[in-house]
């Protein structure tokens, strides 16, 4: 393995809302990560608004301009790490969205270039009893079939309202340090993945 090579994880979760429980959940993951040695672009999708997909609206006026700078971003990073809330037992329509705006090729790139050779971690946190497992079904599946490593392991804390404390980070020792080692996971994963040579 290069020890020199600095894996590039971008950051995210699929909530708009300012207190989202997986946006807290995303930042522990982010510092694990980078305590393994990763860059990690923490972004919040709120920053980058994006319309309904429509295949009229995109041949009329192109990609919208977040859609480009999103996926800027994500061309740039090797990692993904994903908090995904559940909305109706399933993924939400933010995150959704940006998937399907991320996946649109520009003039002469390949389909899905911007999904291949990326490797996700996957989390949730939910007020719910199963912590948003269900959701993390439907990511996975999408992921997966755009072309993206999803790491096996991934995390679910339950009954959100309580599981953290005023400075966003989690209550239970134990599952703050499994949130942290998911990230480092992924980083070390990205590493291994780019081989001896780096």
């Amino acid at each position: 393995m290069n020890m020199g090579y600095v894996p590039r994880i971008l950051a995210f979760a699929g909530s708009a809302r300012t207190g989202s429980f997986n946006k807290k959940l995303v930042r522990i993951a982010a510092r694990g990560a980078e305590e393994a040695g990763a860059v990690v672009d923490l972004v919040d999708l709120r920053d980058y608004p994006m319309p309904l997909y429509d295949g009229d609206l995109e041949e009329r006026e192109g990609i919208p301009e977040h859609a480009v700078r999103f996926k800027a971003l994500m061309m740039a990073c090797q990692g993904l790490l994903i908090a995904a809330p559940e909305y109706n037992s399933s993924i939400t329509p933010l995150l959704k969205n940006t998937i399907d705006w991320a996946s649109r090729p520009a003039a002469g790139e390949e389909r899905l270039a911007v999904f291949r050779h990326k490797t996700a971690a996957l989390m949730s946190a939910s007020p719910g009893s199963l912590g948003g497992l269900r959701g993390l079904v439907h990511v996975r599946s999408i992921l997966s079939n755009i072309r993206v490593l999803v790491l096996p392991d991934q995390l679910a804390v339950p009954n959100a309202f309580g599981a953290f404390n005023d400075d966003g980070q989690l209550k239970d020792e134990k599952r703050q340090a499994a949130v942290e080692a998911l990230g480092r996971e992924l980083a070390e994963t990205l590493k291994k993945l780019r081989g001896p040579e780096g």
